[in-house]
């Protein structure tokens, strides 16, 4: 029996027949073209045909899924008619006379790049999605026809490199037990999809594919994240013991989503989602959450020349704002920065972008940004319960840099009678340790605090979360990340001020005992996993937790953690 390691992305446990996708090979020719015109016709063509394609697809996930994870479909189609990228593609063919299949692989490609630049998990899951729209006109361009004939036709566990949505939405699910790919991260769309479908599923999964053989049995365990390979007979009865109890659990934590979380001695937890958009948003409400904890903005200022108007942010913020009208919106300012993403900004190309010139660092050059965004949210946010917080502070004199220019848009706006937030917070993210361990000097000039954990574990342990040979040193389990965090809390408390964490962590059923015992007051996370984290909750006095977590802050390791949270979490009281 063989264990592999990855990370979990859809809950569930199954047991199955392994089964290997491997998507259709192509090799891009570059070729010199001489007839010009006709190729960008050949690039039209293949546009309308791929635009034929997701048409068929969303209707597909639409009736198979939902119409969350159709609009994903929706969005691919947009993609297709971006002017970015099909002037992009237009130009290349035009100005390097190539052949359309390496302009549209250039351009697609690049702008995928830039998105993976932000370092956000969430922007890494749309990078895929532009992979995923220029590989199908790639596709369209060379003839190559999908052949489901070559799609599963019993029930397996499907293994890949990594899976597209186009991939994912193919496979019939009455024959899908479950994902594991090799690459990949919790937010992919695989995840999210596999997660809406309720199928289990596991990322990122050091997996060597070629070792493995098609009707192998495999264990998929999307609790922990482990894939076990050839499971002994006393392993499987174990695991069917496990996976009658898990489900049984996620029907009574889903049924009682949309109450509130409530601890065994009366004590109410604010669970809220991170969310990118509308879409996100109407999935969050669906889920349970009582408000958005993270509402990123970046969205708005990616794939164009110029800052998009006032007016352009305020119809976008209203989108989410109007499905909030009466919950709580937390939302991060402009986090943008690292290499050339965005040359209008004023970004050039750093040694280590991810520590450099980004976020509020930008305020000092280009204070505009700033106080235009802050006047977008303050109107949109006129009759919404309207937070507003700083990405990357690192030391004060940002804060109260940031906070002129955020009273400075409050009084224009007033001058000019236009409609603003009455009562709006002002916050900031706890992601660099210099804030956490000054929290207390910080607290007297903040609403809130903010925890990402994700940020926070990486520069606290000096670890890079996008590489996947270290990633899994960079552990928020680690006491000193613990630590942390309960630094940030009791300072904030001690000056009359709430805490939330938007980081991954927030979510992680494992976590709730820690992050409840050390007085947290908001949890944010990924829509679906508020049911869940709900119910863990519920199963939790405060002073128990509180015991749990006294604990482990005076463990010395990561895993020391992990397994005394293992040992308490199944028996709170």
């Amino acid at each position: 029996m063989n264990v592999v390691k990855g990370l979990p992305a859809s809950p569930g446990i199954v047991v199955g027949e392994a089964w290997i996708y491997t998507p259709i090979k192509y090799q891009i020719e570059v070729e010199a073209i001489k007839d010009v015109p006709a190729e960008i016709a050949r690039f039209k063509n293949a546009i309308k045909k791929a635009e034929v394609q997701l048409q068929s697809l969303e209707k597909k996930a639409l009736e198979t899924i939902g119409a969350e994870e159709a609009a994903i479909f929706e969005t691919h189609q947009l993609f297709l008619q971006d002017p970015e990228l099909t002037e992009g593609v237009t130009n290349l063919v035009r100005e390097k006379n190539v052949n359309a299949e390496t302009a549209v692989f250039r351009t697609f490609s690049s702008y995928a790049d830039q998105l993976e630049m932000l370092d956000d998990p969430y922007f890494a899951a749309r990078a895929l999605d532009i992979r995923d729209v220029g590989q199908r006109v790639v596709h369209c361009l060379l003839g190559i026809e999908f052949d489901n004939s070559q799609l599963p036709s019993k029930p397996v566990i499907i293994l890949a490199d990594d899976l597209t949505p186009s991939d994912t939405v193919q496979f019939d699910k009455q024959y899908v037990l479950g994902f594991i790919t090799v690459r990949g991260g919790p937010t992919s769309h695989t995840a999210i999809l596999a997660r809406s479908l309720g199928i289990p599923a596991i990322v990122s999964a050091p997996l060597d594919l070629a070792q493995i053989t098609n009707g192998e049995t495999l264990v998929l365990n999307g609790q922990s994240g482990d894939v076990i390979l050839a499971p002994s007979e006393a392993k499987l009865t174990e695991i069917n013991h496990q996976r009658g109890d898990l489900q049984l659990a996620q029907e009574i934590a889903l049924k009682a989503a949309h109450e509130p979380a409530i601890t065994l001695d009366g004590h109410h937890v604010e669970i809220v989602a991170n969310v990118g958009d509308e879409i996100d948003t109407k999935r969050a409400i669906s889920f349970g959450a009582e408000g958005v904890g993270l509402f990123r903005t970046e969205f708005l200022y990616l794939d164009r020349n110029a800052l998009p108007t006032e007016q352009e942010q305020i119809t976008a913020y209203q989108k989410v704002f109007d499905l909030l009208t009466d919950k709580p919106i937390v939302v991060r300012t402009l986090d943008i920065g690292g290499d050339k993403t965005v040359p209008y900004l004023g970004l050039t190309e750093e040694p280590n972008p991810f520590l450099g010139w980004r976020a509020i660092r930008m305020i000092d050059e280009r204070p505009e940004i700033l106080l235009g965004q802050f006047r977008a949210l303050l109107q949109a946010g006129a009759n919404a319960d309207l937070r507003i917080m700083l990405p990357l502070v690192s030391n004060l004199k940002e804060v109260m840099a940031a906070k002129e220019l955020f009273e400075e848009a409050q009084e224009s706006l007033r001058r000019e009678g236009k409609p603003s937030a009455e009562q709006p917070q002002f916050g900031i993210m706890v992601e660099v340790p210099s804030v956490a361990i000054m929290a207390d000097v910080f607290a007297p000039h903040v609403d809130f605090f903010s925890i990402g954990t994700n940020d926070l574990t990486q520069y606290t342990l000096a670890v890079d979360r996008m590489n996947e040979r270290v990633a899994k040193l960079g552990s928020p389990f680690n006491p000193a990340v613990l630590r942390l965090i309960k630094m940030t809390i009791d300072s904030a408390h001690q000056h009359g001020k709430w805490v939330g964490l938007c980081g991954a962590f927030g979510g992680d059923v494992n976590a709730v005992p820690l992050l409840l015992g050390m007085g947290l007051d908001e949890f944010s996370m990924a829509p679906s996993l508020i049911p869940e984290v709900k119910a863990t909750i519920r199963r939790w006095s405060v002073e128990r937790a509180q015991q749990v977590a006294s604990q482990a802050l005076n463990m010395a390791s990561a895993e020391e953690v992990e397994m005394w949270v293992q040992l308490t979490i199944t028996k709170p009281e």
